[in-house]
């Protein structure tokens, strides 16, 4: 399971509070995988040098098809610029047809208590899937 660990860049923001963003991103195909994983690259290489981040964290499973995303900000706005610059909306827009599930949780900390751990992400992302299935089933 490829992990690139948590990486700060050189001059982080100075900041009180974090804007956490995780994800867990499940591909239909094992075809798409490789590309899937290259564009990932690019994108990990934008987010190490994206205004306002604090830290992040992406861990590939490709055999699973599944590919996790864990980053931190000095606030929700930065977050949002980055996701819709390119390369990063592009590969976003672009593999939509390709996604299987998608999920996405946020929440603040005090910047001192980062780096988050995989393990608070994973599970808040395991929170989320069960509200969302829990949502759907009432429906």
């Amino acid at each position: 399971m490829p992990t690139l660990p948590w990486s700060t860049p050189k001059d982080p923001p100075k900041a009180d509070k974090a804007f956490v963003m995780a994800s867990r991103l499940e591909l239909r195909s094992l075809r798409t995988v490789p590309s899937f994983f290259l564009k990932s690259l690019a994108a990990w290489k934008q987010v190490r040098r994206a205004p306002g981040v604090l830290g992040a964290s992406l861990i590939a499973q490709p055999t699973k098809r599944v590919f996790w995303t864990l980053s931190a900000w000095d606030g929700r706005g930065p977050l949002y610029e980055y996701a819709k610059t390119n390369p990063h909306g592009d590969i976003m827009r672009g593999f939509k047809p390709a996604m299987r599930r998608s999920t996405f949780v946020t929440w603040t900390v005090p910047t001192g208590e980062l780096p988050i751990t995989w393990d608070d992400a994973r599970r808040r992302l395991a929170d989320q899937v069960a509200a969302e299935d829990a949502g759907a089933a009432a429906d």
